[in-house]
């Protein structure tokens, strides 16, 4: 979901070269990727007003720090939620 958000959050996008849609053996050089306000060629518009033929899928990638959204556990945590649940079960099946 984060390529999708990345569109929909993008105040500038720039141009760069890539399969066009309606042929992909032919390359152009006029679709629209999200980029920072920085970027030198960054062209100020939302994702709504890029037309929908020019807008290139940007790469899905792994980006460590955005994922997971939620802290994980520390593993003392998960730990002493292990040893609460076995001895929760023991109790209770015996």
């Amino acid at each position: 979901m984060q390529p999708i958000r990345k569109v929909q959050t993008a105040t500038h996008f720039r141009k760069v070269r890539g399969p066009s849609r309606t042929d992909p053996n032919v390359l152009v050089d006029d679709l629209l990727v999200p980029c920072s306000p920085g970027c030198p060629d960054a062209i100020e518009m939302t994702w709504m007003e890029v037309p929908g033929d020019k807008l290139f899928d940007p790469p899905v990638t792994m980006v460590r720090n955005e994922l997971p959204s939620s802290p994980l556990p520390s593993s003392s945590v998960q730990l002493k939620s292990l040893s609460f649940s076995t001895f929760f079960f023991f109790q209770t099946t015996g």
